[in-house]
């Protein structure tokens, strides 16, 4: 009970941070690495969100998306890894209000988006997610990107989306700057 009230204070006094992190290869979830342990300590270091708004370079649409599924399932986005990678399971519970209050705010500031039932969490979300809170017991709602629209874009989405911080919410996201492999070639 003392550290339940513990962590409601920790984030009524402090505005979570918005992270970026590269998620790297499907297989920094069962590969013990630096970017592995570095992402198992981080869930450690950071006040305990009551919530995460996970954005991912794997769910790009053409205007925003948010996931309203009250119970996301563990999308296993990738081919040719071993067995075990796709025997994981991240069942963290859904945040359909958290998606909907996002797209709230995005239409405030002018960017209209719509909510998406059935979207789960894709590897850019679950893979640094299962480490950084292993128990998968933080609700979570994933929002999609528009890369075409290109960095003021996203911009702006992250500058509507910054009072969810002060709610104690995370504000998540993660890809690599050689993202798309193929296209790196």
């Amino acid at each position: 009970m003392e550290r339940e009230q513990d962590t409601e204070k920790d984030r009524s006094m402090t505005s979570l941070p918005a992270l970026f992190v590269s998620h790297g290869s499907p297989m920094m979830a069962i590969t013990d690495t630096p970017a592995h342990r570095f992402l198992r300590g981080l869930g450690k270091d950071l006040p305990r969100p009551a919530a995460i708004l996970a954005v991912s370079a794997h769910w790009e649409t053409p205007a925003p998306r948010a996931s309203t599924v009250p119970a996301p399932e563990t999308i296993h986005d990738f081919g040719g890894f071993p067995r075990a990678l796709y025997e994981i399971r991240y069942p963290a519970p859904g945040a359909p209000d958290l998606a909907r209050e996002a797209l709230s705010l995005l239409g405030g500031a002018g960017i209209e988006g719509r909510e998406d039932p059935a979207r789960g969490l894709d590897h850019g979300a679950w893979v640094p997610l299962s480490l950084m809170y292993p128990e998968a017991d933080i609700p979570v709602t994933q929002l999609s990107v528009q890369t075409p629209l290109g960095p003021r874009h996203h911009v702006r989405i992250g500058e509507a989306l910054r009072p969810l911080r002060e709610r104690g919410v995370l504000v998540f996201a993660s890809g690599s700057l050689t993202h798309n492999l193929y296209e790196l070639n």
